[in-house]
Parts: structure tokens; sequence; C-alpha cells
């Protein structure tokens, strides 16, 4: 995860194909998830013991714990980077060089020296060799960046940073004291997305619960039902309407959701020049292997499951079962 700097909150984040949105609210075609009335005349034992498996949260906390766990791994980097760079000893005002035109050939200049080659100043080579050897050695830092050590640290400590040491052509006292700040304040906004991220679970958890929740009372009141002896319309009315109310409970939760949706902690950017800007929820959520918005499907599902039951609970007292 990289900071973009001069915004605060606004984070650049690997590139990926947004997926198809599984659901944007409860306006969606949950019908369709339903059984056709008429193709269940009776309240079976499969429908009763059926239950919602929750997938789509649980795989959303387990990806919000990964990503958090990757997000506190950069934290920590950056704050070595950061007490590496402050140990080292600048160099005198008399040797810094003249300045270069601009941050492209600031980037270009400082590429030309290598942290592992014994060319270029010594003091720019630790500095490039304690980014590569803190921030960049991270194992997913590579798999989502491809970039050199040089335009990773345009791109996540700004572009006058690199310009700074190129146009001295090494370590000046004032390119020492931007790198330091600016690298703890790339900790400190991990920090924060750690916080969001944190929080984000523990929303999950909340909606797992509620949802687990209405999925056992659904189960219950089909148990209930088979269980009933003689006549049993009056109790499939009951669990009809008992059944349409769980319906406006998963209602509630899903506006909740929106609102959480429409009102993100943070903003993100994906890499490159002119990159769109997403959401947090998207950064999160926007790989094309899970669902964009696992919450809301998650109530999709649990409403489709509801709005079946009652289907075949309504064809039963039509059935005068």
């Amino acid at each position: 995860m990289s900071v973009k700097q001069g915004a605060t909150g606004v984070f650049r984040i690997q590139s990926a194909e947004p997926a198809t949105a599984e659901c944007t609210g409860l306006s969606c075609d949950i019908a369709s998830v339903a059984t056709e009335p008429g193709a269940v005349t009776a309240l079976v034992l499969a429908g009763v013991v059926a239950f919602v498996a929750l997938a789509y949260v649980r795989d959303a906390k387990a990806n919000c714990h990964d990503e958090r766990r990757r997000v506190l791994d950069e934290r920590a980097a950056f704050e070595e980077f950061a007490d590496r760079v402050s140990g080292l000893d600048p160099a005198p005002a008399s040797s810094t060089a003249p300045s270069f035109d601009g941050p492209t050939a600031a980037v270009r200049t400082v590429s030309a020296v290598d942290g592992r080659s014994g060319t270029g100043d010594v003091r720019l080579r630790r500095v490039l060799a304690a980014y590569r050897d803190t921030v960049m050695s991270l194992p997913h830092y590579g798999e989502e960046y491809d970039e050199t050590v040089p335009e990773s640290l345009a791109a996540e400590l700004g572009p006058d940073t690199t310009a700074a040491l190129a146009s001295n052509g090494t370590l000046s006292s004032g390119a020492q004291t931007a790198l330091v700040r600016r690298s703890r304040q790339a900790a400190d906004a991990r920090s924060s997305l750690a916080d969001a991220i944190g929080a984000e679970i523990d929303a999950l958890s909340q909606y797992e619960n509620d949802l687990s929740r209405v999925d056992r009372r659904r189960r219950r009141l089909l148990e209930h039902l088979d269980g009933v002896k003689g006549d049993r319309t009056d109790a499939a009315i009951d669990v009809w309407n008992r059944l349409d109310e769980l319906e406006d409970d998963c209602d509630e939760a899903a506006t909740e959701r929106q609102r959480a949706l429409d009102d993100p902690p943070m903003t993100v950017d994906a890499p490159g020049e002119g990159a769109d800007r997403r959401s947090f929820h998207e950064y999160l959520y926007g790989s094309a292997d899970r669902p964009r918005y696992p919450v809301l499907a998650q109530i999709a599902e649990i409403v489709g499951r509801i709005r079946s039951d009652r289907d075949r609970v309504a064809n039963r007292v039509a059935g005068g079962e």
C-alpha cells in the first residue's frame, strides 16, 4: 500500500479490474434467486435444514485480516527506513552539486546509483540500500508494484525528495530531514489505514452475527411449522408473516450498509499517471475474484432464501395442507 503524498488519507493501490457488482442494494433482482412458486407444493425436509453459510462475509473478513497485516508490515518497514536514514551522516553543504531539471530527470539520476554497486556517492547508495532492504523487501510489495527503488521512493515519499537527492548527488541535511519526516508520515498513514480496516473487520463481524441470527430464526420457523400436527394453516400464516419480518430486518441491514458505502473513511488511487480514485471499500473488495459488495451480496442471498421459503409456505396454505 503506497501513500500518495499531499492528500491526507489518500492511498495508492494495486491495479485490478473491477469485478461486476454483486449487488448495490435490495433493488437487485433477488427474486431470481428464489424458487419458482409452482415448483414446490410442500415444505420438504431439505428446505428445513438448509442454511446460509455466509461465505461472502467470512471471505471478506479473511481478506481484511490479510490486508491489515500487510499494511502493518509496511508501517514497520517505513519506520525502520526512517530510523536508518536518520542515523546516516549527511554530506557537508560544500559537497552538493548543481540542481537537476525536474522530477523525471531526478529519478533517472538517482536510478543510475545502484544500491548494490560500488558506484556513486556512498551516502546515496546507503539510502537506496536502506529502502531496498526495508520497504522493497516486503514479500507482497514486489508483487503489487513493478517499480525500481528510486521510482518507489518518488511515488511513496514525493518526487521532490528524489529530486533533492539527485540535485545534491548525495544525502544533504535537507534531503535527510525530508526523507525521515515523510517516511514517518507514511508510517502514520498506514496506522490510520490499519485502524480503518480494523473497524471494517468489526463491522463485518457484526453483520455476520446479525445475519446468522436471521438465518437461525428462518430455519427455526420452518422447523416449527414442520413439527405442527393437524391443520397447519394458522401456523403457516404466522410463519409467513414472521418470514416477512425477517426480510424487513435484512432491508434495514442493507440500508445501513449502503450508508457506510456512501461515506467511506478514505479514498485510494490506483498506481499510474492519472489513475482513477477509488473508495476505501473498492480498495478492499475491488479484485475480480470476489464480490465488490460482500455484505450486500450476503444479504441478497439470505433474502432470496427467505422469499423462497415464504413461497413454499404460501403454496402450502393454498393447498390446504
